[in-house]
């Protein structure tokens, strides 16, 4: 029984890999490349199971599940999306099991957008547990697509309170 017990301690004690910036920024690289590439398995098996997509529209808060079943018609015709990072910052709890990161992306559909996300080590392995895009607005646009919001509020039906999940109209 003791044995059992020093075992047990000695392996809640081990010590967590140094969190490398070059592992995260990999597991977010092939995550778009599995986009670009629409190969819907692998792009689904970087989330955690509980993981939550923000998307850019403010409607768009869904879980795993839910964007996977969102994203299968792009995913099944060959076409998803492109997204290729050319700045990204990466940021890790004392820790070392969870990493945190922006990164600023471009694409052919949406233009320049930003990404930030956090990935948690589960198994050895990094996974997304939260992504958010966006699209970032210059501030001198900032009056003009705040009335383009509003306008496009005000046509919309009333929102149901989001209490899990995507929010309904």
């Amino acid at each position: 029984m003791r044995l059992l017990w020093l075992g047990f301690l000695l392996l809640a004690a081990a010590p967590v890999p140094s969190p490398s910036e070059a592992d995260v920024a990999a597991v977010i690289d092939r995550w778009h490349a599995a986009a670009a590439d629409a190969d819907e398995e692998r792009y689904f098996a970087f989330f955690t199971p509980d993981a939550v997509f923000l998307g850019t529209d403010g409607t768009e808060r869904w879980t795993r599940d839910e964007f996977r079943t969102y994203a299968h018609p792009y995913f099944a015709k060959g076409k998803a999306w492109s997204f290729r990072a050319h700045g990204r910052h990466v940021s890790f709890a004392p820790d070392g099991r969870v990493a945190w990161f922006d990164e600023a992306l471009a694409t052919p559909n949406l233009g320049p957008c930003r990404g930030s996300g956090v990935l948690l080590l589960q198994g050895g392995q990094w996974r997304i547990a939260q992504y958010n895009l966006s699209v970032p607005i210059p501030n001198g646009l900032m009056n003009e697509v705040k009335a383009l919001i509003e306008k496009d509020e005000k046509a919309k039906p009333a929102r149901t309170p989001v209490v899990g999940g995507r929010d309904s109209r």
